[in-house]
């Protein structure tokens, strides 16, 4: 069973910055994937990024140019680094890592961080 922790949520103004932390353990067959999504009552999740196991990453066209995914593969970890961000941005952030295994991709959630974004 995959572990998925968040970090680094909190209250940024508008034009600020924020880092968020991802760490998945417990991975037995390595993770195709790590990624980014934000939620807000009444709304779906929304996907922001993803990073694939060959490496690509891949963003949402609504972030794109002002958050940035990095990651440290060997130690399963990924960050979202968001810039200039905007009230819209407010949201709960959540990190999803997907296992491969049985022929299926499994995936597996955090329990999400609160970002807060101020006018």
């Amino acid at each position: 069973q995959v572990q998925v922790v968040e970090s680094g949520g909190g209250l940024a103004q508008t034009g600020g910055s924020l880092r968020l932390s991802c760490v998945a353990s417990g991975s037995a067959f390595g993770l195709n994937a790590m990624g980014w999504y934000r939620q807000t009552p009444g709304h779906p999740r929304e996907w922001l990024a993803e990073r694939i196991k060959s490496g690509v990453i891949n963003y949402a066209d609504s972030v794109k140019g002002r958050f940035t995914l990095s990651a440290d593969s060997a130690k399963n970890t990924i960050y979202l680094q968001m810039n200039n961000l905007k009230p819209e941005d407010t949201a709960v952030y959540y990190c999803k890592a997907v296992e491969f295994f049985g022929g299926n991709n499994h995936p597996y959630w955090g329990q999400g961080t609160q970002v807060t974004v101020s006018s």
